[in-house]
């Protein structure tokens, strides 16, 4: 590609098609032989481990309300879940957040909004942490004051 191009896609006014180069057609997807690769059953998956020792989280993307039943299963378990709503309707998405309140409020649990239509969903035994910024810390870790 030649300096005025690289200039030209630097500011947008054409198309940077430099990265086609890169991709080779004959990638294949999955092992080329037959033989899977399976994990040794001596090592301990970050999964089992932490299913263990209860510290999971499940994030959930409904597309309808439908799936709202995934969100109510997980939290029931003692999940803390994220329930990201931005692939939904409005309508569909204010009562996945109406569903979400009731069970927050049965199983004494909490909500708090995350970002723009994405709630986390705490049962009633865990411990949301502000996270302080460093510059206001009070126990003098870099505290320039």
């Amino acid at each position: 590609m030649g300096s005025v191009r690289k200039a030209s896609a630097w500011l947008g006014l054409v198309d940077d098609n430099d990265d086609e180069r890169y991709y080779d057609d004959d990638y294949s997807e999955g092992p080329e032989s037959g033989d899977a690769w399976v994990t040794d059953p001596r090592v301990k998956v970050a999964t089992d481990v932490a299913e263990e020792k209860g510290r999971r989280i499940g994030t959930v993307t409904p597309d309808s309300f439908r799936d709202a039943r995934a969100i109510g299963e997980l939290f029931r378990d003692g999940v803390p879940v994220i329930m990201n709503l931005t692939a939904m309707e409005p309508a569909d998405a204010k009562r996945v957040v109406d569903f979400a309140a009731g069970l927050i409020f049965g199983l004494r649990g909490s909500i708090d909004r995350v970002s723009n239509r994405v709630f986390l969903l705490s049962p009633a035994d865990t411990e949301i942490v502000s996270g302080e910024p460093a510059a206001h810390r009070a126990d003098g870790f870099y505290n320039q004051s």
